[in-house]
């Protein structure tokens, strides 16, 4: 018996989900689903793309099961379909970044001066907050920080740290953390930080790297 039939009609469906997946616009649009659930419009706002554009692109994220909807009043919302869908996006950078020296080129041609390579780890990050030796701050968006965030954390957006340096201590550690890897934010937090006198530094990693390892979140 041939299983040719069997495969001709296979393949095409696992091509479905790579096809959704061949686009840098689709990818940043999942990128950011990661960390909550979005309108078109706002999704439009933040990568900068038309309505029609992140409307039709959703649309194929979706043929491929990769998100899904939700009305609310006369709005629609997206979200991830699943957890396996995050795992698939950070695998896929993974290897993107194992495979090709130049997302770590880009990574330090746009690095943030200031910063430095110094990283709380995820794994050491709770005992040095039930230790009381940090104060951990997530700089993402409220909105972002309302849908979920790290265990005590406090929600601190980039926009708002300057005008909120007075209540941040000076003798405990500050950990930024904020979209990921590849996410700025807690690198300029770290940064301005720094230039205050506070003792700051990144966590390693961000929401969907602790999400995806199945830590605990509020």
């Amino acid at each position: 018996m041939s299983h040719r039939p069997f495969k001709q009609r296979l393949y095409p469906l696992f091509a479905r989900v790579g096809h959704a997946l061949a686009s840098d616009r689709r990818l940043e649009l999942l990128d950011l689903l990661a960390q909550s659930p979005r309108h078109v419009e706002a999704l439009a706002a933040e990568t900068e793309m038309s309505v029609a554009s992140v409307s039709q692109h959703l649309q194929v994220l979706r043929n491929a099961h990769l998100v899904e909807t939700e009305r609310e009043g006369t709005k629609v919302r997206y979200r991830l379909a699943g957890d396996d869908v995050l795992q698939l996006w950070l695998s896929l950078r993974s290897v993107a970044e194992r495979r090709l020296a130049e997302v770590a080129q880009l990574t330090r041609e746009f690095a943030v001066e200031g910063v430095g390579e110094a990283e709380v780890s995820r794994d050491d990050l709770q005992a040095l907050i039930d230790q009381g030796k940090i104060m951990l701050i997530d700089v993402r968006p409220r909105l972002e920080f309302d849908n979920g965030h790290l265990p005590g954390a406090v929600s601190m957006p980039a926009d708002e740290l300057p005008g909120r340096l007075e209540t941040l201590p000076k003798r405990r550690r500050i950990v930024a953390y904020c979209r990921g890897t590849y996410c700025l934010f807690a690198d300029e937090a770290v940064a301005l930080l720094r230039r205050e006198g506070f003792d700051a530094v990144r966590l390693d990693g961000g929401w969907p790297e602790w999400v995806a390892e199945g830590r605990a979140a509020e």
